[in-house]
């Protein structure tokens, strides 16, 4: 049997068409009429296939590739086998995304799940609901009082949306996702299995007498250009509100605490924890795993590597790492000291005494 696909088979594209789409330079001519069915990686591809390359790390899968076509820099061009037409460009990774972008646009954001171009009769929208016009609503979702959607938005099966949630044009709430308290811009993309909106983990503590939860009567805020990533949970604020910046990017499984305030163009990897009232600048990258402090600041452009531990606030453009964190620099140098230390302080060939409990049983 056939491997079955999921999106639409692309449109055929010449090489000449593509170069003209992203750019590059068709190094020959002559070979502008081949045709391209789809794309692919060096490993994988076949004479019809584009390909591209920009990292020493594949050069073997380059050499043997048996691609059509390969996006590659001027610096490794003359590393294409004589059989892989050559597409010359500055960005070829850029190069391949754009033209990855003509070729599967509806990958780009979900539809129905239903094929559905309404609103579907097992759905259950409150009468005081206000949905513009081309708003799709999937079986089984529930929309509550005064909730306002925006035309073009498509709520998934089983989506919850809370009373009063506005969510602006052009949004897609995935499947099984819960709303509440939530304001939401316009062409903010929401994946399957998140939680926007619940309480924040707030509560005053009396040690032997029990604790007493602290009211969460703040709200989410998420602005236009957002992605959140599936079974990510966006706490609301308490004392103020939680606000994704616009053109943030989530990634799956993250936790964001109340009060948090992220700001624009912020890229946050799998399975990050942000404790509360913690503000994040602009242009922030977080690597996966990492867990940051409640009340801290982290500056325009910082950088945090992977799996670190955030105790201290990190300056504008600061690259910081490690548990815990600390400038990459001086992180580095203390791995490498440890490892001298290490490699110094080992017992030589020979030069062990035997551990008089080391015997035979």
């Amino acid at each position: 049997m056939a491997q079955p696909t999921f999106f639409k088979p692309p449109q055929l594209a010449t090489l000449a068409e593509i170069a003209a789409s992203t750019g590059a330079e068709l190094i020959d001519a002559s070979r502008g009429d081949r045709r391209i069915t789809g794309l692919a990686s060096l490993d994988q591809a076949g004479p019809m296939h584009l390909a591209f390359f920009d990292n020493l790390k594949y050069a073997a899968q380059l050499a043997t590739t048996k691609a059509g076509a390969c996006l590659v820099s001027p610096r490794f061009e003359a590393s294409v086998p004589h059989h892989v037409a050559v597409l010359r460009s500055t960005a070829p990774f850029r190069a391949f995304v754009r033209i990855a972008r003509d070729f599967h646009a509806d990958a780009l954001r979900p539809q129905s799940w239903f094929d559905n171009a309404a609103i579907a009769a097992s759905a259950v929208i409150h009468p005081s609901a206000r949905l513009e016009d081309s708003v799709v609503v999937d079986p089984l979702a529930v929309i509550g009082p005064e909730v306002e959607i925006g035309t073009g938005s498509v709520i998934g099966s089983g989506a919850v949306v809370g009373p009063g949630v506005r969510i602006g044009r052009n949004c897609n709430v995935g499947a099984g996702t819960t709303i509440q308290a939530a304001l939401i811009g316009n062409n903010v993309l929401i994946h399957p299995g998140c939680h926007i909106g619940q309480d924040g983990y707030g509560f005053m503590f009396f040690g032997p007498e029990g604790h007493v939860k602290v009211p969460q009567a703040g709200r989410v805020l998420i602005q236009n250009d957002v992605e959140v990533g599936a079974g990510t949970t966006i706490d609301r604020g308490s004392l103020r509100d939680t606000v994704i910046g616009e053109g943030t990017k989530v990634d799956n499984q993250v936790q964001i605490g109340h009060n948090v305030t992220i700001g624009r163009r912020c890229l946050l990897a799998a399975q990050i924890g942000l404790a509360g009232s913690l503000t994040i600048g602009d242009n922030v990258a977080l690597g996966a795993k990492v867990g940051i402090n409640n009340h801290l600041h982290i500056g325009d452009g910082a950088q945090v590597t992977a799996m670190s531990g955030v105790k201290d606030d990190i300056p504008p453009n600061g690259r910081w790492g490690g548990y815990f964190a600390k400038p990459t620099k001086q992180w580095y140098r203390e791995l490498f000291a440890v490892e001298r230390l290490a490699r110094n302080s080992a017992p030589k060939a020979g030069s062990a005494k035997p551990d008089p409990e080391d015997r035979e049983a």
